[in-house]
């Protein structure tokens, strides 16, 4: 249900959105960083990784401290990973474009978490080429407790086809051509996050998130690899068509369609 605001009322909780998004950004960025590290997520304050300077409050404002700091450590001068920058203003941007997009309603609520649920899958497949089994469960536990909500018969029907068709076509997929090429063409963690946005989706929508997927995938394919490594992750190619495809996804089909017709 989407309640509707004076316009001067929704630009301010868009300004509101875009600041939480940047912390939700900061947030997140650092607890991928300490997942990865087998370090606590919630214990600890946040400190350098070179030298262990623990992080004081003009340190921690998202994308000014970065700018402040130009990129580096007050205390040491490493440099700071240029990914905490661009996690911050990912998160602000995408945080506004969803409310501006959905408005006060419970659906921004569902597309915010799954929006956060995605940015971490992002950072940690980066680093690992794995997507953890919570995150799928976070976007799935996200989508089951506002499906009485947001979602119809016909919409919830739409959502079960489209998450069977993405990750079984693209289960299908990876089979042949890891068949063919003997060797690991998509994995798993891929397959279920395909099903997870399947249900958020839907078909059509879903379709044209496979297909930005794997044109954005084709980017970071030729990016440069860390020292001999030849796989490249695909969880962040794939949240930034799922980004796409929630956003204008709906237009962009109905633009092409009337190219056709």
């Amino acid at each position: 249900m989407h309640i509707q605001l004076p316009l001067a009322v929704d630009i301010y909780l868009t300004v509101i959105l875009f600041a939480l998004g940047a912390c939700m950004g900061s947030f997140i960025t650092c607890a991928a960083d300490r997942y990865i590290t087998k370090e606590s997520v919630f214990r600890g304050r946040s400190h350098c990784p070179v030298c262990g300077h623990t992080l004081g409050v003009l340190d921690l404002i998202p994308i000014f401290s970065y700018l402040f700091l130009r990129g580096k450590c007050r205390s040491c001068g490493a440099p700071i990973p240029i990914r905490c920058l661009l996690t911050e203003v990912l998160g602000a941007l995408a945080y506004a474009a969803i409310y501006w997009k959905f408005g006060f309603s419970l659906e921004t609520l569902e597309y915010l978490i799954l929006f956060s649920a995605l940015l971490a899958v992002s950072l940690i497949d980066c680093d690992t080429l794995e997507i953890p089994d919570g995150l799928h469960l976070l976007a799935l536990v996200d989508y089951l407790v506002f499906l009485p909500f947001t979602s119809g018969v016909e919409a919830v029907k739409d959502g079960l086809l489209g998450g069977l068709v993405l990750a079984g076509g693209m289960l299908a997929v990876s089979l042949v051509v890891g068949f063919v090429l003997r060797k690991e063409a998509l994995g798993f963690g891929d397959v279920k996050l395909f099903f997870v946005l399947g249900l958020f989706l839907g078909l059509g929508q879903g379709l044209l998130c496979i297909f930005f997927s794997c044109i954005i995938g084709l980017f970071f394919a030729i990016l440069p690899k860390k020292g001999k490594q030849k796989e490249f992750p695909f969880g962040p190619a794939i949240a930034l068509a799922a980004l796409f495809a929630l956003l204008i996804g709906q237009e962009f089909i109905d633009w092409y369609m009337s190219l056709l017709g």
